[in-house]
């Protein structure tokens, strides 16, 4: 199975291009996937213990992505988990051309050979994350889902394309750190407490695909959407800092993406959203925060 299928080259190259090279793919990739992918492969486990953004006990840092839509409102304070704010590229893995990512098979019946092609030991946490990426990726989608896996911007431009349809309007949307003097002080604990300095925004969208970075050598984006569910994409001002209003000596100013899923009726009821916010499924509607690494495509 190789994540690039199509060959067409589209005109929204240049913009995306631009979005992709200035990610930041933090070391925390691995974990956070497992918490906000999809309702029917979550379940995850604490790991250590964090204050629980709606205090009912203490959980994993990463979790405190999640929300309600009643929190969106000028002035609320909440712990948010946004990993890898510094913006240190070194480590990033790099996304491929189609030519490259077609040439290097991608497929879980190939993982010895890939652990040697790659120099990675066989059991070792690097060698679980590429199987677990690669298993994620060779999943059949579930009734009225789309799903896609991809290595090169111009197989997640025709994938998103066979999504939305050839004359939809596209935009790309991702979660922005924008930095000031005192940025590198609170940039380094990636749980801070934030508060909505603005009305949220929502933006117009027909149809949503969110997609994640996940754990591999080179830069694989997985990539979801479903048809029939409504999901409320939102862009949200956030400050970070000792006062009231979110500001303070260790501001951080985020610019972030979120959506907010309405219907919940048929997600797991061990989906961690529920353990975070206290919910039952389709009780209400739970909403998280997209890391910078990821994207969401927007069409109108």
């Amino acid at each position: 199975m190789y994540p690039n299928k199509t060959r067409t080259t589209w005109p929204a190259a240049k913009h995306l291009l631009h979005i992709l090279v200035s990610l930041m793919i933090s070391d925390d990739r691995y974990n956070i996937h497992e918490q906000i992918m999809d309702s029917h492969v979550l379940s995850a486990k604490p790991k250590q213990e964090s204050p629980v953004a709606h205090g009912k006990g203490a959980i994993d840092p990463a979790l405190n992505v999640f929300f309600t839509l009643d929190d969106l409102k000028v002035g609320k304070r909440m712990p948010i988990y946004f990993p890898n704010k510094s913006g240190d590229h070194s480590k990033s893995p790099r996304l491929l051309t189609r030519e490259q990512s077609d040439s290097i098979p991608f497929s879980s019946a190939q993982l010895s050979h890939l652990l040697s092609f790659f120099s990675i030991p066989e059991g070792s946490p690097q060698a679980k994350a590429m199987e677990y990426t690669l298993k994620q990726c060779e999943l059949e989608p579930i009734t009225g889902e789309a799903r896609f896996c991809a290595a090169s911007l111009e197989s997640m431009l025709d994938s998103a394309r066979d999504v939305f349809g050839p004359k939809a309007q596209l935009r790309v949307l991702t979660t922005t750190y924008l930095p000031n003097k005192k940025m590198k002080k609170a940039g380094d604990d990636p749980l801070q407490n934030y508060t909505i300095l603005q009305a949220p925004k929502r933006i117009d969208a027909t149809r949503v695909i969110g997609c994640h970075t996940m754990p591999y050598p080179y830069a694989v984006f997985y990539c979801h959407s479903q048809a029939e569910s409504e999901n409320r994409v939102y862009r949200i001002s956030l400050g970070s800092g000792g006062g009231e209003d979110g500001w303070g000596e260790t501001s951080v100013e985020v610019e972030a993406v979120a959506v907010c899923h309405m219907d919940t009726t048929l997600w797991d009821r061990d989906h961690a959203s529920f353990r975070v916010l206290g919910v039952e499924p389709g009780s209400s509607p739970v909403c998280h925060f997209f890391p910078a690494d990821n994207l969401v495509w927007v069409a109108s």
